[in-house]
């Protein structure tokens, strides 16, 4: 599943293409993805104006004209294909051969920048919901979110209180959206490796017993901020499925220190440890035995 880097690289590819736009054409070929599009879907987008076009954690927002905000989120396998004047660019795909498009395109928006936005989703694990901007903070899913791991908010003081007397492990803590919105798998393994912090060291160690963050927290909270931003100007990591809008691969899995590299030597100078995988919350962990602490 795509995280925050790629979503945020999708984002940046769509903008150009919709802001400013206005929806000259909807057409949804079936009624549902992960769930069940809203029955005036196709109504309340027609002929509205995308204002400005954003992320909270791994979701788009688009901000429409009439107040309403439309939600898109990539699931598994979704990505958006930006067509104009006959050459197609897809924001964001992976790094599997698409599907076919004309069997997939469950979504498709033309719109008055002259480009056509088709939403191809083989798994349908992808969705699109409409509400208004009014009511963003009681959106269901919305409202339970932490910060942004990019933004001023989340800070080293803000993660040893929320991680203070957890006894979870410090990568579940970090996985959980309501503590930190947006980290996946990937960048919390390769944040806690840039950090020197185990993955299994437990969370409320990341506090002092007054609650203020240790040495190392700040360390982690840096080390975050620096891996998103180096996935981001990389494009994303392509895995299984992303590809930039462009149709170009990202390509920070070429600088993955631990990810995926079970075996192989670890990256810190001086360590001589060797990459280790285990399972943890049923997902895969990949880290360094020896130099993470």
């Amino acid at each position: 599943m795509p995280e925050l880097p790629e979503v945020e690289t999708v984002r940046r590819g769509l903008a150009p293409a919709m802001e400013d736009a206005r929806f000259e054409a909807v057409v949804a070929h079936r009624g549902d993805l992960r769930w069940p599009l809203p029955k005036d879907f196709v109504a309340r987008l027609k002929g509205q104006t995308v204002v400005g076009l954003g992320r909270r954690a791994k979701y788009l927002l688009a901000d429409l004209s009439s107040g309403d905000v439309l939600l898109m989120h990539l699931g598994m396998s979704g990505s958006f294909r930006v067509v104009r004047d006959g050459e197609a660019k897809t924001p964001g795909l992976f790094h599997y051969q698409r599907s076919d498009y004309g069997t997939h395109d469950h979504v498709v928006f033309r719109m008055s920048s002259g480009v056509t936005i088709a939403f191809n989703d083989p798994r349908r694990f992808g969705s699109m919901k409409l509400f208004p901007r009014s009511k963003i903070e009681d959106e269901p899913l919305l409202r339970s979110l932490g910060p942004e791991p990019l933004g001023n908010e989340f800070d080293a003081a803000m993660l040893a209180q929320a991680c203070a007397g957890k006894r979870t492990s410090v990568k579940a803590a970090l996985l959980d959206q309501r503590i930190v919105a947006g980290l996946g798998n990937i960048y919390v393994c390769e944040a806690l490796n840039r950090s020197r912090i185990s993955p299994r060291r437990v969370a409320s160690t990341l506090a002092t017993r007054a609650g203020a963050p240790q040495e190392r927290t700040v360390l982690l909270v840096d080390s975050i901020k620096a891996v998103l931003a180096d996935a981001i100007e990389a494009g994303g990591s392509s895995l299984r499925d992303h590809r930039q809008t462009n149709g170009d691969l990202g390509y920070f899995q070429h600088r993955f220190r631990v990810y995926d590299r079970e075996g192989k030597p670890c990256p810190t100078r001086g360590c001589s440890g060797t990459i280790k995988r285990i399972v943890q919350g049923g997902r895969s962990t990949f880290f360094c035995p020896v130099c993470q602490k």
